[in-house]
């Protein structure tokens, strides 16, 4: 019942989904007696998009998640087990194409590969089946296709195609794992994720050490810099709203005992 729910009102929390609905409605009303308000609305949309597009704002808003975990420090010692979230493939295109087809969190997978390499010794889970509310294409087996192409032994992986949000990629991840005292798991996906996964997994019950890769941000001096393109700023900070309400909702819902999990 949560899934669905996440799902069904997932629409309503992508921030300029909100702000051009606003515009819609205005455009709705001029054909009514409420031109006033019409005009007012499509104003105001177009004010807020042409704000929220070139304005940092969503620089700001994913700075503090993408800086909450610092990189893994290899210093440490080879880690025991390597799991990595699903999103960085298109399940649709890839099946498709009959080809894998990468998107913009591609370094998921590619840093994964690179992992797998530098430690032989380490066990890898891909952890990613189908976000779809309805049935979909699932992501794991592109996945693990990747990972083979790129140079990864088969009988080293372990595919999780069950989970379909982050509360259930540490679940059925923990299950596969079966992490045994003293063991180090690395925990690979994108630095403005890390937050919640995190989150989702000391929930779990699944001890991890984060791995973030995919920055999408230069550090702090991308506070200030405004966007050359509406779809640019609009995209990033669809990015970060839907991290932060995650966030709370897991909290609020009782899915995670922290809202801002620290290292």
């Amino acid at each position: 019942m949560f899934f669905v729910l996440s799902k069904m009102l997932g629409f309503f929390v992508v921030l300029s989904n909100l702000l051009m609905a606003v515009g819609l409605v205005g455009l709705a009303l001029l054909l009514t007696r409420f031109r006033r308000l019409a005009s007012w609305l499509i104003v105001s949309s177009l004010v807020l998009i042409g704000f929220v597009g070139y304005s940092p704002l969503g620089h700001m808003l994913i700075l503090p998640l993408e800086d909450r975990f610092p990189p893994w420090n290899p210093a440490q010692g080879p880690p025991d087990g390597i799991v990595v979230l699903g999103g960085a493939i298109a399940p649709g295109i890839s099946l498709a194409r009959g080809a894998v087809a990468l998107n913009d969190s591609a370094e998921r997978i590619t840093a994964t590969a690179e992992l797998a390499l530098r430690y032989p010794k380490a066990r890898i889970i891909f952890s990613g089946g189908t976000a779809a509310l309805f049935k979909g294409v699932l992501e794991a087996p592109f996945a693990v296709k990747e990972l083979e192409a790129l140079g990864v032994a088969h009988d080293r992986i372990t595919a999780e195609e069950q989970s379909r949000n982050t509360i259930e990629n540490a679940v059925f991840s923990r299950l596969i794992a079966q992490p045994k005292p003293g063991e180090r798991w690395l925990l690979v996906t994108s630095a403005f994720h890390m937050p919640r996964a995190i989150a989702a997994f000391r929930a779990a019950g699944f001890p991890v050490e984060a791995y973030p890769v995919d920055w999408r941000t230069r550090g702090p001096i991308d506070a200030t810099a405004p966007f050359v393109s509406v779809i640019g700023g609009l995209g990033m900070t669809d990015f970060a709203v839907h991290e932060w309400v995650g966030l709370l909702v897991y909290r609020l819902t009782g899915e995670t005992a922290e809202l801002f999990p620290a290292p």
